[in-house]
């Protein structure tokens, strides 16, 4: 263990999803320690209020889709390169790399290469069950430890010699099902009666490129039958300019909120939602807001996309249930047209609306929604015991 008994923990986190989860995690270590706790790595907003010192801004590792990556690869090999010089200079405890596994992955061969002794783990397993399932042998070779968020993974990755821990989804602790509507309402000027659809266009730059135009498209649509309505659309600070700048000229009054807190105020207080593909579709879920997900690419991407993905589903509520529960609106069926047809549905059918956040709901149980203990404490544990291991 390091100086003074206070582990030094290594954080590595690269998207806006990661940065909550590790921020819950030092929390949670935090409790664990009686304070006693030291931090360093890369990482985002979330994490640097919680008093993180990044190494570098993390929204620069925040691309998605090969087509968008590749511009992208010198400058991401220097921060891989720069990343693991600092983890060697600062010989940490034990490293933790959460999600965003295509960075995470160079960062942990680059370290392993080394031979530094210094044990490597990774929060949030790759999807294999879904794609590239020779994922799960490589991080058998980098990582000695996996924390997984549902509860089948772990069949995947064992026969590698990795252990894995099944600490659930970080969704069922967040505050997505306890937001105040009604403060939310007063605050933006919205009255009750209104109607409010919460847009949610991602929080990678390449995510809004593509889902902002067909999102527009979607309102100017529903304005023609609610010219009352509001939208209200969540961001983060990595996209809240461009959110912004291309929301200017809507259909209907935007209302643009950042922070945990206020999304799910806005959740609270919304009738329905338009979201990305991702973990704010499972906030909605556990918040019980009827909605559906979009997801759009590049035409180059969207082609390897057809040819890789082998899984039915994007959406894991419907991944879980094996059937569609929430309507998916993929590559060429995110049209303004289809987004639209589905968010009126989702606005005035109102037997339609119960049984989706119902049977949404129920899926979340699985995943730790009635646990007692949270995903974090469990995640913190299973980084303490390794810690300690790697001490003695």
């Amino acid at each position: 263990m390091a100086q003074n008994d206070e582990p030094l923990i290594y954080l590595i986190a690269g998207e806006p999803s990661g940065d909550l989860l590790a921020s819950r995690l030092m929390n949670a270590l935090k409790e664990k320690t009686n304070g006693k706790v030291r931090f360093a790595g890369v990482g985002g907003e979330t994490m640097i209020a919680n008093g993180f010192e990044s190494l570098f801004d993390s929204s620069e590792l925040a691309v998605m889709g090969l087509a968008e990556v590749i511009p992208s690869i010198p400058r991401i090999m220097a921060r891989i390169r720069q990343t693991v010089d600092d983890i060697v200079a600062k010989k940490p405890d034990v490293v933790v790399t959460v999600d965003s596994w295509s960075f995470c992955a160079r960062v942990n061969k680059g370290l392993r290469s080394l031979n530094t002794g210094i044990p490597q783990m990774h929060y949030v397993a790759p999807q294999v069950w879904a794609w590239k399932k020779r994922r799960a042998k490589t991080c058998g070779r980098y990582i000695d430890r996996l924390m997984a968020l549902l509860p089948y993974e772990a069949k995947y990755f064992e026969p590698y010699g990795l252990k894995v821990d099944y600490v659930g989804h970080p969704v069922v602790e967040g505050g997505a099902a306890k937001g105040n509507g009604a403060a939310f309402r007063k605050a933006n000027d919205i009255p009750e009666q209104t109607k409010l659809l919460c847009v949610l266009p991602g929080s990678r730059r390449s995510e809004t490129k593509y889902l902002l135009p067909a999102f527009k498209g979607a309102v100017e649509i529903l304005a023609r039958k609610y010219p009352e309505m509001h939208v209200v659309m969540p961001t983060v600070v990595t996209v809240e300019k461009t959110v912004r700048e291309a929301t200017a000229d809507w259909a209907l009054p935007v209302h643009i909120v950042t922070g945990e807190a206020n999304r799910y105020d806005a959740f609270a207080a919304c009738d329905a939602a338009l979201a990305a593909s991702g973990t704010v579709a499972l906030e909605l879920a556990m918040a019980k807001v009827p909605y559906t997900i979009a997801y759009q690419t590049s035409w180059f991407t969207a082609r390897l996309i057809r040819m890789l993905v082998t899984g039915k589903y994007a959406n894991l509520v419907n991944i879980m249930a094996g059937r569609e529960i929430v309507k998916e609106h993929l590559l060429e069926d995110c049209t303004p047209e289809k987004l639209a047809a589905e968010a009126e549905k989702l606005l005035d059918d109102e037997a339609y609306r119960t049984t989706l956040t119902h049977d949404a709901f129920d899926v979340l149980k699985t995943l730790g929604a009635e646990d007692p203990v949270p995903p974090s404490m469990k995640a913190a544990e299973a980084v303490l015991e390794t810690a300690r291991k790697a001490g003695n």
